[in-house]
């Protein structure tokens, strides 16, 4: 099933982003190359594809797991996690309707 995770970044994370974006990417791309991965992405603090030094309030990520606790497993070990990029990180099933 897919799931959806919904990061809050705290504030001023861009550094800490930066700092362990490498890794917080190997993951994904891990998802990807599996075939599990259907959209991820971050939302810019203001109205542009690059926000600059404004940054970042945080991330979306839909990726197919076996169940909820398995998509909550890999959320709680993402790397943002441990440099304190996100402070609230909410998983939930997500049906895909479109396209």
């Amino acid at each position: 099933m897919l799931y959806a995770i919904i990061s809050e970044d705290v504030a001023d994370s861009l550094s800490k982003r930066l700092g362990a974006r490498a890794a917080h990417i190997a993951r994904l791309q891990e998802l990807k190359n599996q075939g599990r991965l259907v959209l991820a992405g971050p939302h810019p603090a203001i109205d542009s594809e690059d926000p600059g030094e404004a940054g970042f309030t945080g991330s979306l990520i839909v990726a197919e797991f076996p169940s909820l606790e398995d998509a909550q497993s890999w959320a709680d070990t993402d790397p943002y996690i441990d440099a304190g990029v996100y402070g609230k990180v909410t998983v939930k099933p997500y049906k895909k309707v479109l396209p």
